[in-house]
């Protein structure tokens, strides 16, 4: 998850469907990763507020306690069914009260008592963040405003961790967590789906087989990749989706275990489109494969 930037890039889905008499709608809120280099990256959300014309509409002050880097290809709920009134709304307002990430074995704690720690955590040093348990981590929608009516309206919300945590500059060691995000809506997210299977006579050396490799898909525009292994499909290849993407261009490549090169047709790494509401074929042939001799 973007290491080379100092961590994780995570995503927020807002679903917002209206509900009865064009009075009211029905918000659900859920949460989404991207890749990390970090071993633990957790937070803990303590109220969801929605910012429109009419004012702050409380979603849920339910605490949500997450690690990010579980979230890389799948969702968490946070907020399900709450009613809000139909208007227009220009942001998401999360109360983060409470953190840590874990970096090369030490963990970044907002608090050594932060209850989200570990059993027996020791805590080697501080995570400052700044503010946002009180004024809150505001989120504009896109656009400037989305409204919530008699349809239903999905919106992916960017939350680019590898830009927003980073080591102080100063001498003390610390972490500091100043988030950036950005938003689309769901719908205009995309996605890839990836295949990989064996040409004609090509065989792997033992006892390597397609299961042991990876897929790795990262933003052309910079950052790290993220690496998802490979299973079976019901085609007899082995494939992975990648789900959530923002629309652009990615780099595909493979990665196989230690000790075995390979080829594919077409090619790779190669650059892979996404588009909005689609979701774009990917799908490789491994045309030679071979043992790498020891040195």
């Amino acid at each position: 998850m973007k290491l080379s930037r100092t961590l994780v890039t995570a995503s927020l889905a807002l679903l917002g469907a209206a509900c009865g008499g064009g009075q009211t709608g029905s918000v659900s809120l859920l949460l989404k990763d991207a890749p990390a280099g970090f071993s633990k990256a957790v937070v803990t959300i303590s109220e969801i507020d929605l910012v429109g014309s009419g004012g702050d509409t409380v979603l849920t002050t339910q605490k949500t306690t997450t690690d990010l880097l579980t979230l890389a290809n799948d969702t968490a709920k946070l907020v399900d069914g709450a009613v809000v009134p139909v208007g227009s709304y220009s942001q998401l307002r999360f109360v983060i009260t409470g953190g840590y990430v874990e970096v090369n074995g030490v963990i970044y704690a907002s608090s050594a008592t932060y209850e989200g720690l570990p059993p027996g955590a020791v805590v080697g040093g501080t995570l400052r963040m700044p503010s946002y348990a009180q004024s809150g981590l505001k989120v504009d929608l896109p656009g400037g405003s989305v409204s919530v009516g008699t349809g239903s309206k999905v919106l992916l919300v960017d939350f680019d961790v590898s830009q927003s945590f980073g080591q102080d500059a100063g001498a003390s060691g610390a972490w500091v967590m100043h988030p950036v995000c950005r938003a689309t809506e769901l719908e205009l997210s995309g996605g890839v789906d990836v295949t990989l299977a064996l040409g004609q006579g090509v065989t792997l050396p033992a006892p390597t087989t397609l299961a042991s490799f990876s897929a790795v898909l990262t933003p052309s525009a910079g950052g790290d990749g993220t690496t998802l292994p490979l299973t079976a499909t019901s085609t007899g290849a082995y494939g992975v989706s990648y789900k959530y993407l923002f629309p652009g261009t990615y780099t595909l490549t493979f990665t196989a275990p230690a000790g075995v090169t390979f080829t594919t047709a077409p090619p790779v790494p190669v650059t892979v489109t996404v588009t909005s509401g689609q979701a774009t074929a990917a799908a490789f042939v491994v045309t030679s494969a071979s043992a790498t001799a020891a040195p």
